[in-house]
């Protein structure tokens, strides 16, 4: 997930995070599925709502594609409610364990937004492990409203670059009102491109897609690698099919029983604590732009940053870097420490007075590539997904209120990081779902991860989601940065790796 500073003219804000998408390089090749079992398990059609039949029995046809995986379209309704109305396809690529699979793993890199196509295409090494890869089939599928599945459409790329330049001064109740009034626009504008299908992305319709897709890789139990936002869409999937969960995985937890006013609230703490402890590493260092103490050197970037609100930089390129942009840049190398590095260089930047470090930071986030094309709708797909799923505080007083609970909880960003209720409250369409703890009453135990130093999903989220369900183990990584399985660190690797492919559940609490 990645934090949504609150930006700019037209700009899709809603509070809360979204995922950092990840831009590695993968590959594999899938030979067909096996095909759908007809003993009477999970992925007989038999055993699955009548009027859904035709789609969990629908043929899918797997084919080469990427070079070196399989891809295939699975239709899902549009509307669950009405299962006989429109019919909508979700794209799914999967690489291949061969003759010896244990059957396969969906995988979702988190969001909303975020594309597991793009994942397993050009991530899954960076992702997974060797050995995962040896023992299953790892399935990526973009989710409705995701870049190649119904997707969520807005802006144009033109649009966006201008939208993310201009901002609005969010303190007065003019600019709050100017910003109120370009959301409403912009919702208009979302719900005439996208049309219907941007009332029916929400999770749990997510969620209920993941079973078709189960059913369409032959599998009679969902075996699932859910990061971050993924993890919320595993355990609505758990709660809704406890009797197919097989072995789930959620790295990175995201409470389902968190408001969004909590979840922003809990990443703005979350992220002040990342900068303290980036500054702290930084200050070790020779090339570190800041001086003094933690307190002092962060300190110095909130003054860069003041001084970016009151007059916005210009980059190599000539464009202008807002301090929507600028804060947005900052955090994106705050979600692995990593990536700290690339952070030092850019504020030593930006110090000096160029922003262009930053820009580029900041459009990796976006998904902007050097030519002004936008890869993906993740900034769509995150407001539409999120406006669905969690009803939001709208109105003037309870959006000063919740402001000034964020700037204390985190004097550095909290500031951004308020009223994303103006773009909700415009929405075309209203909230789907009312924010509880998931049991999954029932499923097989559940493994769910937390990083210590999670700056994007807080450790005590995953604490919390762990409790809540009937059966499952909580695995710590002590570490700063967000998610743990994708980082390197052997002894949480190989504890996934264990319980996917031996069915060994590390012990309750046992820490990494």
């Amino acid at each position: 997930m990645r934090l949504s500073p609150r930006r700019s003219r037209r700009a899709l804000t809603t509070g809360a995070a979204a995922v950092v998408l990840l831009m590695l390089a993968g590959c594999g090749l899938l030979p067909q599925p096996p095909e759908p079992s007809a003993s009477g398990n999970a992925a007989d059609p038999g055993t699955v709502d009548p009027a859904l039949k035709s789609y969990y029995a629908q043929d899918v046809a797997w084919k080469d594609c990427e070079q070196q995986f399989q891809c295939a379209k699975v239709e899902v309704p549009m509307d669950y409610a009405e299962p006989d109305g429109e019919r909508i396809e979700i794209a799914a690529i999967r690489s291949s364990a061969g003759n010896g699979s244990k059957g396969s793993i969906l995988l979702n890199p988190g969001g909303p937004g975020g594309s597991g196509y793009d994942t397993v295409k050009d991530s899954l090494a960076y992702m997974t492990t060797e050995e995962l890869r040896r023992n299953y089939d790892i399935v990526g599928f973009d989710p409705r409203g995701v870049k190649r599945s119904a997707p969520v459409k807005c802006m144009s790329d033109k649009e966006k670059d201008e939208a993310r330049q201009v901002q609005y001064d969010l303190d007065t109740d003019a600019g709050l009102a100017e910003a109120a009034r370009d959301s409403k626009e912009l919702a208009q504008e979302c719900a005439e491109k996208t049309g219907e299908v941007l009332g029916h992305v929400d999770t749990v319709s997510a969620a209920k897609d993941m079973d078709i897709l189960r059913a369409a890789v032959g599998d009679a139990k969902l075996n699932y690698l859910g990061f971050s936002y993924g993890t919320f869409l595993g355990a609505t999937y758990a709660d809704l099919f406890p009797e197919r969960v097989g072995r789930l995985v959620l790295d990175g937890a995201l409470d389902p029983s968190l408001s969004n006013a909590e979840v922003t609230l809990g990443q703005a703490k979350a992220f002040e604590a990342a900068i303290h402890s980036y500054a702290e590493s930084c200050l070790q260092s020779s090339d570190c732009p800041m001086d003094g103490t933690a307190d002092a050197a962060v300190g110095q970037i909130r003054d860069l940053i003041a001084a970016v609100e009151d007059n916005p930089m210009t980059a190599a390129d000539g464009r202008l870097v807002t301090v929507g942009m600028f804060v947005s840049g900052l955090i994106v190398p705050l979600y692995n420490d990593q990536n700290w590095p690339a952070l030092t260089a850019a504020l030593k930047g930006a110090f000096g007075g160029d922003p262009t470090e930053m820009l580029r930071l900041s459009d990796l986030g976006a998904e902007r590539q050097p030519d002004g094309s936008y890869t993906g709708n993740s900034t769509e797909a995150f407001t539409a997904i999120n406006c669905l799923d969690y009803p939001m505080e709208s109105g003037l007083d309870a959006m000063r209120e919740e402001a000034k609970a964020l700037e204390d909880a985190s004097p550095t960003l909290g500031r951004y990081l308020a009223y994303g209720g103006t773009t909700c409250e415009n929405w075309s369409y209203d909230a789907v779902r009312t924010p509880a703890p998931v049991k999954a009453e029932g499923a097989d135990p559940i493994l769910v991860v937390g990083t210590t130093g999670d700056p994007a999903t807080p450790y005590e989220w995953a604490e919390s989601m762990a409790a809540s369900f009937e059966s499952a183990s909580l695995l710590t990584f002590d570490a700063e940065g967000h998610t743990a399985y994708s980082r390197g660190n052997k002894c949480v690797q190989d504890a996934v790796d264990a319980y996917f492919i031996d069915g060994t559940m590390p012990k309750d609490g046992a820490v990494c």
